[in-house]
């Protein structure tokens, strides 16, 4: 009887030795993996949500989409009356027409009065050799002329000196009122600034699609006011689509860009995705009064203090998954950090364990 207890204790001593030393090894696992294999299922797809803003007013004429629908890039998701802003465009294209006739107009005035200074030129020239010669027979033979022919020499060469100036000054007050006849005229540059600007209203009566993605928060419908800057859907990018892992201060150490990474996904359970870090958060908000914007990540708390957690971005490499996943979905992530063939061997086969108990979540 004596030895059969002996027996037992003895099985039990063993029992119990294997299973601390079981123990101890998953322990020392359990340190070393959180520094050569960190991994986490604190971890969720990300991607751009871009809101849909028309650039100018009016009412909806068109709907082209609705909730849920796949777009492309460039894709027409709505239109607003184009209405008033043909009516603008024809009259901005009016108003430089006006311009170009007012141009021609201009230069007509000034090769006229061009013309008037030539003729003032040639009359004071014939003035000027009359007063010349009136001069000339004067001072020959003082008494060959009378005062009254004198002095109406003198008036017609001093009328004809103003005469010159005065369609010179006309000429240059014309020059100047006109400006310059080429496209850096200031009223022409003021019409094709505002037939640019109809011209760009009306093609942003046209609301495209600035991405590839997918419609939510749509409640748009024929008839609905449009305001320029208000936005009208939102589209969620499926072109820019990351995951991130929120992993613990002592996770990160090791961690180095373009370090390998397997994922899984519970929308696509069972498989085994890769993917390769692309950055790690410097920063993370810590209380509520912070007003910079940085990344707000919820710590447990427990017995033990939890270590912050920071955001490492990663990105996927499979394009196909892409299409499945949605903004939001949950992922677990294991970071290869090393050469390590053991505790890699055991954080792949840990995480390959993980994705076949996904299918029961």
């Amino acid at each position: 009887m004596s030895k059969s207890k002996s027996k037992k204790k003895s099985s039990v001593k063993k029992l119990s030795f294997l299973t601390l030393i079981f123990t101890f090894l998953i322990f020392i696992w359990y340190i070393a993996s959180d520094r050569v294999t960190p991994n986490t299922d604190q971890a969720r797809v990300k991607g751009l949500v871009l809101s849909v803003a028309p650039m100018v007013n009016g009412y909806v004429t068109k709907v082209n989409v609705g909730l849920h629908s796949e777009v492309k890039k460039g894709d027409t998701l709505f239109m607003i009356d184009r209405k008033p802003y043909e009516i603008a465009v024809a009259i901005a294209e009016t108003n430089l027409e006006k311009v170009s006739q007012s141009i021609s107009a201009g230069i007509s005035s000034i090769k006229a009065a061009t013309a008037r200074v030539s003729k003032a030129k040639v009359s004071l020239d014939r003035a000027t050799k009359n007063w010349e010669r009136t001069q000339r027979v004067i001072s020959q033979n003082e008494g060959a002329l009378s005062e009254a022919d004198k002095d109406r020499s003198e008036a017609s060469y001093l009328n004809a000196i103003e005469q010159v100036a005065s369609t010179e000054a006309g000429v240059e007050k014309q020059l100047a009122a006109l400006g310059p006849t080429d496209q850096n005229n200031p009223n022409t540059k003021a019409v094709v600034s505002q037939l640019e600007k109809a011209e760009w209203d009306l093609a942003h009566t046209a609301i495209v699609a600035p991405s590839d993605g997918i419609i939510e928060s749509f409640n748009v419908e024929v008839g609905y006011f449009a305001g320029a800057g208000r936005a009208m859907v939102t589209l969620i990018s499926n072109n820019t689509i990351w995951i991130q892992a929120n992993l613990k201060e002592n996770n990160i150490s090791n961690i180095q860009i373009d370090n390998e990474v397997d994922v899984i996904f519970d929308i696509d359970p069972g498989e085994i995705y890769k993917g390769k870090i692309k950055s790690i958060s410097y920063g993370v908000s810590t209380d509520r009064t912070n007003a910079g914007g940085l990344p707000r990540i919820s710590t447990a708390q427990g017995w033990l203090r939890d270590p912050q957690r920071f955001p490492v971005i990663i990105e996927i490499e499979d394009p196909e998954i892409k299409q499945k996943l949605r903004q939001g979905s949950q992922a677990e992530i294991v970071v290869y950090t090393g050469n390590n063939w053991l505790l890699n061997s055991l954080a792949s086969t840990r995480i390959y364990i993980i994705s076949k108990l996904s299918y029961v979540r």
